[in-house]
């Protein structure tokens, strides 16, 4: 297929467009691929759309290779399965609603466990039926409080959702597996560099629940590995070892001090170290308690919630978030603290907590027997000594202190060290969540039931194309992997005389012929406004004719690695088919 660049549906822009964050934003404008139409929505123009197809391709090749089936479900849909499991709800704002006509409520489709639940128990009863895997790609809606990067993270995007169903947890694992194998070879196919790491579930639900993180340092994803083993977790999933135990018994009272001009943690310990006691103090001897309030979904009203932690740590919003899901958080504000007169900012402690029921969780670190210099619940006053299983028992602990390189990997092997990255892919172990809510059983050969259980498997396809540019551009433009490029050669004719566009013409049917898809620069425009344009488009190889042609030569251009060579006219056609097809 030849594509002229004449007729192309194509304008490249000089400029990065103001609103991009990342090199992938900004070159995927710039190149052509995509145009924004609203924040987090975005055109797929004729470029950016055959990247997109081929991608979806390689996906659905990988998936139909194990025995996935693919399906499609429709993106409007009925408010009734969301209600049944909860997510109506629980899904808060993300949710796109509206009403029919009629005044029937339904929603954008975020994801469609539910669908795909109740076709199996429509379509299968028996036991013979199972296992089986379905999936579709198709666009999924959700309304992100802040859509940003492009496509990486936009309110409109095009997902590859699959479902297994089996009998039992051991068909689970095995259908799992197949998925997680699937996945690595698709994006080993697609030449990314990927780390898989143990991730939460989230509003999906389920236990078991991976993802497949895009290296990429403008990732949202932070993610760490231990140093001495194959550990790795998205900071989300990362589990605190916790201490032992102290004994209780024979340890210093708790004591009150006067503590003025002391509400930061970093002035209460030059406060305690000035009065030499004979120990010195650090923040991590201090108990921190900051307060948030949560809402849970149906509830009326929004409930206080104190998390206790070393005062070294701060607490980590989303780790906080993926904890309390589907609950929404939020810190408190002048107006929450005017209502609760009780929390004294600065100086609040773990008694006026209990003693005006605000619920209390810690950080794993807070374990009987520890010590802790904190707010004695009055402006002005600090508790030292305060001895956790003695003084105060918290409700219960909670994954929500920053995770730091240097802590102590959670699997007792080396220490943490922290990279970023893009999530490209998440496996869950969905168990059967969805089932009990719709009763998917199937008739055993006993003639009872039997439970099915289910796992939920999604790759970011759209997001895949954002990126592929992340990882693979330099500071002139894109630099496509073979197997995603819009073309295979990007054909420039360096000139305008009759020879040289004869040349060009004459190449490109040739390499058309052979099966290699062409870009050919049959513009009137200057070499160096076509150079500027062939390697901001990111072909993988740049075919130029120039005058070189004259005496029986183009140049190769290798666009990943800049070399460039000179090739017989005669012999350029088999040279190119040859290295598209290595």
């Amino acid at each position: 297929m030849i594509t002229r660049m004449s007729s192309l549906f194509l304008r490249t822009l000089r400029e990065d467009p103001a609103d991009a964050e990342v090199p992938s934003h900004r070159l995927l404008v710039r190149a052509g691929y995509v145009r924004r139409v609203a924040p987090g929505m975005y055109t797929w123009l004729p470029l950016g759309l055959r990247v997109l197809r081929k991608i979806e391709e390689i996906v659905r090749e990988e998936m139909n290779a194990f025995g996935a089936q693919e399906i499609q479900f429709p993106a409007l849909l009925p408010r009734e399965p969301y209600e049944t499991t909860g997510r109506w709800t629980e899904y808060g704002d993300s949710l796109f609603r509206l009403k029919d006509r009629k005044g029937g409520d339904y929603l954008l489709g975020p994801t469609h466990e539910e669908l795909f639940t109740l076709t199996v128990k429509g379509e299968y009863s028996s036991y013979k039926d199972y296992p089986v895997t379905l999936y579709q790609i198709q666009t999924k809606y959700r309304d992100e409080a802040r859509p940003r990067a492009g496509i990486l993270r936009g309110r409109e995007f095009v997902m590859k959702d699959s479902y297994s169903f089996d009998l039992d947890d051991e068909g689970l694992t095995r259908s799992y597996q197949a998925h997680r194998d699937a996945y690595s070879k698709l994006f080993d196919r697609l030449g990314l560099e990927y780390v898989v790491v143990a991730a939460t579930s989230g509003a999906m639900g389920g236990s078991a629940s991976e993802e497949f993180l895009a290296v990429a340092e403008t990732g949202e994803d932070t993610y760490v590995r231990s140093t001495d083993s194959g550990y790795a977790a998205n900071v989300e999933a990362v589990t605190t070892p916790a201490p032992p135990a102290q004994p209780i018994e024979g340890r210093p009272e708790a004591k009150v001090y006067e503590t003025p001009n002391t509400p930061t943690i970093e002035k209460l310990v030059t406060f305690f170290n000035e009065l030499d006691l004979g120990r010195t103090f650090t923040a991590a001897d201090t108990l921190k308690n900051v307060l948030v309030k949560v809402h849970n979904p149906g509830a009326k009203e929004w409930e206080l919630l104190a998390i206790g932690l070393p005062g070294d740590r701060e607490v980590d919003m989303k780790r906080l978030e993926a904890a309390l899901e589907p609950a929404e958080v939020a810190l408190l504000e002048d107006a929450d603290f005017a209502k609760a007169p009780f929390l004294v900012k600065g100086y609040i402690g773990p008694k006026s907590l209990k003693d005006n029921g605000v619920r209390y969780l810690v950080d794993p670190r807070v374990v009987d027997g520890t010590a802790w210099l904190t707010g004695a619940d009055k402006r002005g006053e600090h508790v030292l000594d305060l001895l956790a299983g003695r003084d105060f028992t918290p409700d219960g602990t909670i994954e929500a202190a920053e995770v730091r390189e240097g802590d102590a990997s959670p699997d007792g092997h080396g220490t943490l060290v922290a990279a970023r990255g893009i999530e490209i892919g998440h496996i869950f172990q969905l168990g059967r969540k969805y089932a009990d809510a719709f009763t998917l059983d199937a008739l055993g050969p006993d003639s009872k039931p039997i439970r099915i259980t289910m796992g939920s498997y999604g790759v970011g396809v759209s997001r895949l194309v954002g990126v592929l540019a992340e990882q693979n551009h330099d500071d002139i433009g894109l630099i496509w992997p073979r197997e995603v490029a819009p073309a295979d050669v990007h054909v420039v004719i360096a000139g305008k005389s009759e020879e040289l566009t004869a040349g060009g013409e004459k190449l490109a049917a040739e390499l058309d012929a052979a099966g290699v898809s062409v870009i050919l620069d049959d513009r009137k425009a200057s070499p160096g406004v076509k150079f500027a344009d062939a390697e901001l488009v990111g072909v993988p190889t740049i075919l130029v004719v120039g005058r070189g042609l004259a005496n029986g030569v183009v140049e190769v251009k290798d666009r990943r690695t800049g070399e460039r060579e000179e090739v017989a006219v005669d012999t350029v056609v088999e040279h190119l088919v040859k290295l598209v097809n290595s």
